[in-house]
C-alpha cells in the first residue's frame, strides 16, 4: 500500500510540473521535426494537452468497459432476484417498493461508496483508540473518573438516563462553544498581562464542522490502515468464538454438547428460582472493577504469572474431570427409534385357476378401495428384494414376518366383501362376485347399506368355500425398521 501510494503521489507530481511548466521546459517532451524531412510544424503546447486528456479518456473508457465486462459476469453469477429458492418471508408491496428501489450490486458503486465510508470513518476510529488508551491505564486520571462513573451508574441504575444528556453537555456542546471562544493564545500581549478567560463578547473563531477526509490525504489511508486491521481484528475473534461455541453446541460430540445443556437447564432453572434474590449491583460492579483493573499494566502482569503458576494446572484438572463425568454419567448408548412397516403380497388368478404372483403392494387392494373402484392397477414392486425402507430409516430384522392374525388388520381398515384365513398361509381371499360387480351386491342401495353397517362382520371365515373366491388375494408381511444414523465430518 506504501509503494502504490508512493507511486501515485509522483506520478500526480509529475503531471502538475508538466503542467505548470514553461513552454520552453514542456518543448523538448516533443521531438523537433526537420524542416527538410517533416515540413509540417510543430505541436503546441496546448495540442500536447489534448493529447494527454485523450489518453486519459482513452484509460478511463477502458476501465469503463472492464467494468461492464465484469458486471455482466457479476449478473451470470449471482442470481437477480435473492429470494428465489429460499425461505425468505413475503415483502409488502410498501416495504417491497422501497426494497426495489436499492441499486443492486455495481463495482463503480461499490468503489464509491467504499471511498465515502473510508473518509469518513475516522471518527469512529478515534473513539476506538480513545477508548483503548482509557481502558489500558496510559491517562491514569481519565481510567479512575470512568471508574467512578461506573460506580455511580451500579449503585444507582437510574442514573443511566442522565448519561446521554451529560455526554451531550461535556463531550460536544461545551467543547464546541470553547471552539468558537477560544482562550488568549500564549505569548502574547494578554497571556503576559494574566488575563482570564471570558466567554463574553463575539465569537473569535469559526464553528468547528467535521469533514470527511481528503482522498489520497494521511488521514485517508490511516483510515485505510485502521479499517484494515479492524476487518482482521474482526475475522480473528470470529473464528475463536466459532472455534470455542460451535464444537459445544452443535453436537458434533453428543457426550459434551448434551454435558452443555444438563448444566444450562440447571442454571436456568437456578436463576428462575434466585435471580430476583441476587445483588445485582454489587455483583455489576465488582465485575466492572476487575475487568478495567485487569488492563492495568502491573495488574496485567500479575495475572499472568499467576496463570502459569497455578491456573494451568487447575484448567487441566477441571477438564479431565468434565471429560470423566461427560463419559461416566451422559448416557448416549439408548436403542434407537423402531417402528413397524408392512407389505402386502397381492397374487391374482389366472385363467387357468391357479394364483400368479403379482405385486408387493404397500396397500391391500381390497374390493372397496379407492383404486380398485376406480379400475387402476395396483402398484408396487415385482419382488420382496426390491421393497425398501422409508427414508431416514433402515432395516432392524434381516427378514420379513408374516402377519399370522389376518383378521385383525381386516377389522382395523374395515374391509368387507373378502374372505380371511385363519390357518394355514393366511390369505384373504376376495368373494367371487359377477362380472361387472366387485362387492358381491347387485344393487346399488345394498352396497351403501353395506358400507353403513361397520359393527356387522365384514368378513367371512370360510373352510372349504373355493367356488366363491374372487380374483385377487392378499397376505400382510411385517418387518421392523429403525432410525439410520446420518454421521456428519467436517
Amino acid at each position: 500500500m506504501d509503494d502504490f501510494t508512493a507511486e501515485i503521489l509522483a506520478s500526480r507530481q509529475d503531471e502538475d510540473n508538466r503542467a505548470f511548466s514553461s513552454p520552453e521546459q514542456q518543448r523538448p517532451l516533443v521531438p523537433e521535426p526537420d524542416p527538410e524531412v517533416d515540413p509540417e510544424p510543430p505541436a503546441t503546447p496546448s495540442q500536447h494537452m489534448g493529447g494527454l486528456r485523450g489518453g486519459l479518456a482513452a484509460i478511463r473508457e477502458k476501465a469503463n468497459i472492464q467494468d461492464r465486462l465484469v458486471e455482466k459476469l457479476l449478473e451470470r453469477v449471482i442470481p437477480a432476484d435473492d429470494n428465489v429458492g429460499t425461505d425468505a418471508p413475503i415483502l409488502t408491496d410498501e416495504k417491497a417498493s422501497a426494497f426495489a428501489q436499492r441499486p443492486n450490486f455495481n463495482i463503480t458503486t461499490m468503489s464509491n461508496n467504499f471511498r465515502r465510508f473510508n473518509a469518513r470513518i475516522g471518527a469512529v476510529f478515534m473513539f476506538q483508540d480513545e477508548v483503548i488508551r482509557v481502558l489500558s491505564w496510559q491517562r491514569p486520571s481519565h481510567t479512575m473518573s470512568l471508574l467512578a462513573v461506573y460506580t455511580f451508574v451500579c449503585l444507582d441504575p437510574y442514573l443511566v438516563c442522565v448519561l446521554p444528556i451529560a455526554i451531550l453537555i461535556l463531550g460536544v456542546l461545551i467543547p464546541a462553544f470553547i471552539a468558537r471562544h477560544p482562550a488568549p493564545p500564549k505569548l502574547t500581549w494578554a497571556s503576559e498581562q494574566n488575563v482570564s478567560y471570558s466567554p463574553r463578547g463575539p465569537p473569535l473563531a469559526p464553528a468547528a464542522t467535521v469533514r470527511p477526509a481528503k482522498e489520497m490525504s494521511r488521514d485517508f489511508f490511516r483510515n485505510m490502515r485502521d479499517l484494515q486491521n479492524s476487518m482482521e481484528d474482526f475475522s480473528v475473534g470470529h473464528d475463536k468464538i466459532i472455534a470455542l461455541l460451535v464444537p459445544l453446541t452443535n453436537f458434533s460430540n453428543e457426550a459434551l454438547s448434551s454435558a452443555v445443556f444438563q448444566f444450562l437447564s440447571v442454571g436456568g432453572l437456578f436463576m428462575t428460582v434466585a435471580s430476583h434474590h441476587l445483588p445485582w449491583r454489587f455483583i455489576f460492579l465488582a465485575i466492572g472493577w476487575a475487568a478495567i483493573w485487569a488492563g492495568h499494566p502491573s495488574v496485567a502482569r500479575l495475572l499472568a504469572a499467576t496463570q502459569q503458576q497455578h491456573l494451568q494446572a487447575l484448567e487441566k484438572e477441571a477438564k479431565s474431570w468434565l471429560d470423566n463425568w461427560t463419559a461416566t454419567d451422559v448416557i448416549l448408548d439408548s436403542a434407537p427409534e423402531t417402528r413397524e412397516v408392512e407389505i402386502f403380497e397381492l397374487q391374482r388368478m389366472s385363467n387357468a385357476g391357479e394364483w400368479e404372483p403379482w405385486f408387493f403392494s404397500p396397500s391391500p387392494y381390497d374390493p372397496l378401495s379407492q383404486p380398485r373402484i376406480a379400475g387402476e392397477r395396483p402398484r408396487g414392486t415385482r419382488f420382496f428384494e426390491d421393497v425398501m425402507p422409508p427414508d431416514g430409516w433402515e432395516w432392524s430384522e434381516k427378514k420379513w414376518a408374516l402377519d399370522l392374525w389376518s383378521r385383525e388388520w381386516v377389522e382395523e381398515r374395515i374391509i368387507t366383501g373378502v374372505e380371511v384365513e385363519t390357518e394355514g398361509e393366511r390369505w384373504v381371499y376376495d368373494i367371487y362376485v359377477e362380472k361387472g360387480d366387485r362387492t358381491g351386491l347387485t344393487d346399488p342401495l345394498d352396497r351403501e347399506n353395506l358400507r353403513s353397517r361397520p359393527t356387522l362382520p365384514s368378513w367371512e371365515e370360510g373352510v372349504d368355500v373355493s367356488e366363491r373366491r374372487g380374483e385377487w388375494r392378499r397376505r400382510r408381511w411385517v418387518r421392523l425398521v429403525k432410525r439410520r444414523a446420518e454421521l456428519h465430518t467436517t
